[in-house]
């Protein structure tokens, strides 16, 4: 097919415009070459043509003009006539008749200000933000290893610097590397003993007995920790405004449905 492509290519009234800024990048048989079509052959809207290297260009500009003349031949051949056109046709014509309708539908929906403002203070429970902990710990396999690093703690001068230390020098935990760092996390996503143990903490301080989970013995130091709140107006107005356009969309299509089948006559086998 390249080969085939090519030196019909080289017989076409086929000129290539300039790359940069071009409303066409080249003519087959006088009929334009668009970023339409190229942007069809891509199948990606992500991807911008004129930054490609060369070589993807080429390659991507000679697929269009292949379709291009590939269409054309199937044009002259008569296909539209051919039943199998038709009905597809007709079928693709009711769908977007359908799809295009909708999005009218959808762009003649309005939120107002106060309808979202209302949302927002009567749904105030969807908006909040959990209590979340900022954590290191020292897990180790005995509870006798996990006194003995307490122990180093007490005496330490520095309980941070000490901590991360001996996190790295005796943690059984993926997490030695980064001095036991396990970063920030809602306070009841760890498993229950290291939630409650973690939560019992004030930040910069660690447990002075060893905390049992099912993977062993864990010394906790709290980094941080930062109390449950609800997310403010200005935060969410957004994503209520989106959620509240969906809703009265829906609600508006299937009043429409609604209606509509009353006045139907409807019949099923």
């Amino acid at each position: 097919m390249r080969k085939i492509v090519t030196s019909v290519i080289a017989t076409l009234a086929l000129s290539t415009a300039t790359l940069s800024a071009a409303d066409y990048y080249a003519t087959v048989n006088g009929e334009k070459i668009t970023k339409n079509d190229l942007e069809v052959v891509l199948r990606n809207p992500n991807i911008d043509f004129d930054v490609l290297p060369k070589d993807k260009k080429d390659k991507v500009l000679e697929q269009a003009i292949e379709k291009k003349l590939l269409t054309n031949e199937a044009i002259k051949s008569g296909i539209e006539k051919d039943k199998s056109f038709k009905d597809a046709l007709e079928k693709i014509k009711k769908d977007l008749a359908l799809e295009i309708w909708m999005q009218n539908q959808f762009k003649d929906v309005k939120v107002t200000q106060n309808e979202q403002k209302d949302f927002f203070n009567k749904n105030k429970d969807k908006f909040k933000k959990p209590a979340t902990l900022e954590a290191r710990h020292i897990l180790l396999k005995t509870e006798k290893d996990a006194k003995t690093a307490i122990e180093k703690l007490n005496k330490a001068k520095n309980k941070k610097e000490t901590f991360i230390k001996l996190a790295g020098e005796m943690s059984k935990g993926p997490t030695a590397s980064k001095g036991g760092y396990l970063g920030k996390f809602e306070e009841n996503k760890m498993v229950p003993e290291f939630s409650a143990g973690a939560k019992a903490l004030k930040a910069g301080e660690y447990s002075k007995t060893p905390v049992k989970t099912q993977f062993g013995y864990h010394v906790i130091y709290l980094e941080s920790k930062t109390p449950a709140s609800t997310m403010s107006y200005d935060e969410v107005k957004d994503k209520i405004k989106e959620f509240l356009l969906q809703d009265k969309f829906r609600k508006s299509i299937s009043d429409t449905a609604s209606r509509l089948k009353k006045q139907a006559k409807i019949v099923i086998k």
